[in-house]
């Protein structure tokens, strides 16, 4: 059975993608796709941060590109707003 879903990445370029899904009924993850170990600093005893072990039931290299999409540039305003004047309007407010 397919699992499916439609993506969004921006990595390597903009593009739609096909890619998989974790097995929702998976005994082992429970449909997350892997499982989060949370580990502390041995001589502080403090939160260090989480570590992720994916599941067998996921392939998250398992993707086909559906639609490239263009890149967006951003580019600043060349004229300025005729509108205003310093960012605020000089007219009365009628």
């Amino acid at each position: 059975m397919a699992r499916l879903r439609i993506e969004r990445t921006a990595c390597p370029r903009p593009a739609l993608v096909l890619t998989d899904t974790p097995r929702p009924d998976c005994p082992d993850c429970g449909g997350d796709g892997g499982t989060a170990y949370d580990h502390g600093d041995p001589e502080t005893g403090e939160y260090a941060g989480t570590e992720w072990e994916s599941c067998t039931c996921w392939n998250q290299q398992r993707c086909w590109v559906l639609l490239p999409l263009p890149r967006r540039r951003w580019r600043p305003r060349r004229h300025p707003d005729p509108w205003a004047a310093n960012g605020y309007s000089d007219e009365p407010p009628f």
